[in-house]
């Protein structure tokens, strides 16, 4: 996962893209600016106003815990060819603009794609299922629109795995930070990003193996 560009890079991609983007917009604020494109003419103005207020609101928060020295300049792209949810590359955002007309509360997506920006792991082989499990636990932590988006952390069930990713491995991070360790995940998310980490860092964190972790966890999930 790369997460550096440059101005030239967003002012040739807006050139190359402005006769085919329905909407460019560029907004400042809080130290931090967001080149908004949308592909997608039936946008709902509204529902822009809303993704631009999420990324405004949780980019300099998730900034401020995880990651200081983050990019300072970010791209969100409303693609309507786009066929999955959303994808972060290079400090830009895509977002499927048919994700979003079928579930417009799901603002939070926003979140936990920023959040992967703020990772900045680099180039470098991490575990995919932990840089998605921490990018859950920092939208459960940061979201702004949740529970109307019917977005929650599953409950625990045996068939369940710490390398299942997402909103699973984010229960168990969350579950450490309140019955273990707090503070794990900025722990963890500071060694992924100086490619720190190895299998050992869990014993060294909490003095147990991530399986014995997760074997505690199974027999008293309670969060």
């Amino acid at each position: 996962m790369k997460n550096t560009f440059t101005i030239a890079v967003i002012l040739s991609f807006c050139f190359i893209s402005s006769t085919f983007a329905q909407t460019i917009a560029t907004y400042n604020k809080k130290g931090y600016k967001l080149t908004f494109i949308s592909f997608d003419a039936k946008l709902d103005t509204i529902l822009q106003r809303r993704m631009v207020y999420t990324f405004f609101t949780v980019y300099p928060e998730l900034a401020k815990a995880y990651n200081k020295k983050t990019l300072k300049e970010v791209m969100m792209v409303i693609d309507t060819a786009y066929k999955g949810v959303a994808e972060t590359d290079n400090g830009k955002v895509t977002i499927s603009s048919r994700w979003m007309h079928l579930h417009p509360e799901d603002i939070d997506v926003i979140t936990h794609e920023v959040m992967h920006i703020v990772q900045d792991y680099g180039a470098t082989e991490t575990p995919g299922w932990l840089t998605e499990g921490i990018a859950d636990y920092a939208r459960y932590k940061f979201g702004v629109n949740n529970d109307a988006a019917n977005w929650k952390l599953p409950d625990y069930k045996p068939t369940q795995s710490y390398t299942n990713a997402y909103r699973i491995t984010a229960r168990f991070l969350l579950w450490i930070e309140e019955k273990v360790k707090p503070g794990i995940v900025k722990d963890l998310n500071n060694q992924l990003r100086k490619h720190t980490y190895t299998d050992g860092s869990w014993k060294d964190l909490t003095g147990k193996t991530v399986d014995e972790l997760w074997k505690s966890y199974s027999e008293t999930p309670t969060v």
